[in-house]
C-alpha cells in the first residue's frame, strides 16, 4: 500500500505536566517531521502544551507514544488524545507562539 492510499487521520493531544520550558515544543516537531506528519503545538496558558498533527494512523501513533514520555527534562502526567478525520490544512509541522 502506497503512501497516497494511507489514509489520513488527525490527532488533538493535551499534554500536562512539567511540558513548558524544557524542549517539549521542539522535541514535538522534530519527532513530527521525522514521520512525516503536519501540524503544529504550542504552549498553552495553564502550563498544558497543544498538539494539532495530520498523516497516516501509524505514525501519529509514534508522535503519541513519544510524548508520553517527552524529551529528557520534561515530566508528563497526562495525555487526552482525541482522533478525527483529517482536514489535509496544514503544509508543515510548526511550533506556534500563542
Amino acid at each position: 500500500m502506497s503512501h497516497s492510499d494511507t489514509p489520513t487521520q488527525r490527532l488533538s493531544a493535551r499534554v500536562t505536566g512539567r511540558v513548558q520550558g524544557v524542549g517539549f515544543r521542539h522535541f514535538t516537531r522534530t519527532t513530527a517531521q521525522r514521520h512525516g506528519l503536519t501540524g503544529w503545538v504550542r504552549n498553552e496558558p495553564d502550563g498544558s502544551v497543544r498538539l494539532e498533527a495530520e498523516g497516516p494512523r501509524a505514525n501519529l501513533e509514534t508522535l503519541l507514544d513519544a510524548v508520553h514520555d517527552g524529551p529528557r527534562p520534561a515530566r508528563v502526567e497526562s495525555v487526552e488524545a482525541e482522533w478525527e478525520a483529517a482536514t489535509d490544512t496544514f503544509h508543515q509541522f510548526e511550533v506556534r507562539y500563542a
